[in-house]
Formats: C-alpha cells, sequence, structure tokens
C-alpha cells in the first residue's frame, strides 16, 4: 500500500517565520515612545541601532508581549474569581538570553522602555544575572576565574531563590548589583524589586538548564518561572567581530580608568587589543557561547536573528 515519502512530506516547524516587512507590519500605527537621545542612553556600547529598527523590531516585539501580559491577568481575575482566592497577581517575567557582544543588554532596556509607555503605565523592572556571578575571590578560589559567565560562575541557587520568591509574590525581593568597571560583585549593594506588574531579566544563562555538582538532573529549572523568553541570535563570527569592536571601544573608554579592573589592557595597541580580545574570545566567550548558550536557543518562545550589520533580519515566534 503506497504512502507518502519522506522526501515528500510537508517540512513541519515549531517556529512562525517573520520576516522584517512582516515583522513592522504587526505594529502599523503605533508611534514610538522614544527619540534618538533617550535610544542613544539605551543601546550599549558597539550595538548600532536606530530609531528605525525600534520601529520595525522592537515596537512589534513590546506589542505582542503586551498582549501575553494582558492575557495572564485576565486569566489570573477569572482564576481568582473561580477559586475565590484573593491572592494578589504575580509579575510576569520576561526572560532575554543570548552571548556576550550580541546586543541582549539592549533589548532588555528597549523591553523596558517601551513596555512601561504602554497604556495604564505598567511598572516595568530589570534585573541582570550579572549579580548572581560569585565574587572574584570565590571564582579564585575556586579556580574558576578563567570561566566567568559559563554555568559554574553563577549563584545558581540565589537566582533560582530571587525568582521564586519573585513568582511567589513576596514583597521587596533583592537582588545583588554587579559593577562592570570593577568587574566584580559590589559588596552589601542590592537591586529591591518589589511586586512590579513586568519583571525583565537579562543574561547569558537564564535559558541553561545547570546541573547540580552531583551530576543529576536539577528539580527546579529558571525556565519554570518565566512567562515569556527571548533569544537574541546571530552568527559567532559575526557575534566575535562585534565583540573585538567592542573590546577596543572600551580600551579607549572604560579601560582607560586606573580603577577599571581592565586598566592593564589600556595602553595597547590596536593589534595588540585584537589579538588580546580574539584570545579571549577563543577560550572563554566562544566555548561558553557553543557550549552553554546556543544550545539553549530552541528554549526561548521567540528567537531574533541578527545580521552582521546588527539588524534584525528574521523573527522567529513559537508556535507550539
Amino acid at each position: 500500500m503506497g504512502g507518502v515519502t519522506a522526501a515528500a512530506r510537508p517540512q513541519v516547524s515549531p517556529y512562525a517565520v517573520f520576516d522584517r516587512a512582516s515583522w513592522r507590519s504587526l505594529a502599523a500605527g503605533t508611534s514610538l515612545p522614544l527619540d534618538a537621545a533617550q535610544l542613544e542612553s539605551l543601546a550599549s556600547l558597539g550595538d548600532r541601532i536606530d530609531l528605525d529598527e525600534v520601529a520595525t523590531v522592537y515596537l512589534p516585539l513590546a506589542g505582542l508581549l503586551r498582549l501575553h501580559v494582558e492575557a495572564s491577568r485576565r486569566l489570573w481575575a477569572a482564576r481568582s474569581e473561580f477559586l475565590g482566592d484573593s491572592t494578589a497577581k504575580v509579575p510576569y517575567v520576561i526572560a532575554v538570553a543570548g552571548s556576550v557582544a550580541v546586543g541582549k543588554s539592549t533589548t532588555a532596556r528597549l523591553l523596558q522602555t517601551l513596555l512601561a509607555a504602554g497604556p495604564d503605565s505598567p511598572r516595568v523592572d530589570l534585573v541582570t544575572t550579572d549579580g548572581f556571578l560569585l565574587p572574584n575571590a570565590e571564582l579564585d578560589a575556586r579556580g574558576l576565574l578563567g570561566r566567568k559567565g559559563f554555568p559554574e560562575s553563577y549563584d545558581r541557587r540565589g537566582l533560582l531563590r530571587f525568582l521564586a520568591d519573585v513568582k511567589s509574590g513576596r514583597d521587596e525581593v533583592s537582588a545583588p548589583l554587579y559593577d562592570h568597571l570593577s568587574y566584580d560583585v559590589v559588596p552589601d549593594a542590592r537591586q529591591v524589586v518589589d511586586r512590579p506588574d513586568i519583571l525583565v531579566l537579562e543574561g547569558l544563562n537564564v535559558l541553561q538548564a545547570g546541573r547540580p555538582a552531583d551530576g543529576r538532573a536539577p528539580e527546579v529549572f529558571l525556565s519554570d518561572f518565566f512567562d515569556f523568553s527571548v533569544y537574541v541570535d546571530a552568527a559567532e563570527s559575526d557575534i566575535r567581530q562585534w565583540y573585538v569592536e567592542r573590546f577596543l571601544a572600551l580600551r579607549r573608554t572604560a579601560f582607560a580608568d586606573t580603577s577599571a579592573y581592565f586598566h592593564r589592557f589600556a595602553d595597547l595597541t590596536d593589534e595588540q587589543a585584537r589579538e588580546t580580545a580574539l584570545g579571549i574570545w577563543a577560550a572563554v566567550n566562544g566555548p561558553n557561547l557553543r557550549d552553554n548558550i546556543a544550545p539553549t536557543r530552541s528554549r526561548a518562545r521567540l528567537v531574533l536573528q541578527k545580521a552582521a550589520d546588527h539588524e534584525v533580519r528574521r523573527v522567529l515566534l513559537r508556535k507550539i
């Protein structure tokens, strides 16, 4: 009896794929709530972005997220009425993941700004996972300073506890703070999160499963606490080039500060700085991307695929 051959079967994808024009059309008629000066303050060093890119990519994304947040609120209200439960609503948590230098910090800050400018002016907090890195002294003691950014360099238990507290509706949950100039967690400094409407959590490791020291599968994942997740994607060769360009820019700016952790790189020539950046990429950021970050891309609800010029060329939205 005949059947459909493998070659003849239609290709099924878990994603709805949008090019720039079709994605931008989803926010047609919506005005941008920020100007060029505000955008400049939100963009990370080396992340080339303009207002047209915001209108094309991030305004529709904010609109989609707003629909999800509103649907979540309606479900919470209906469920509370059904159960006779007066428990206050908990924050809607959006995770933003991706490699070093790919632009995830800019994405997170843009989403915070655009969502906060929506109807009813919801309160939107942004927390980065950098604060949950183990202090440099502890990393050094464990022999992990050269693997900073890898899953084992984070206080994952602390991050899980933070998210569990946020999602349980606790007030005044706090997260540790990180200083990029000193390249370390700031002692005794905390960011207080007091039941915002929306929480954006940004970091390298947010979609990673993690694994206890004994090798067993974890019982709880960070993603168990996410309502929506975004992965900022690009070819590794492009991200590597962006990292080198950012390193060269930092050498002329932040590294020039004598208190900066990387001040020793300030006097490098362009060629020396480029070789140093490529060496760091080859030893740390490249392996971390390939082994730990990129494999989590398929766990995201939405993927922003960037081209070499930093433009998002395609948006992949999970259908299932």
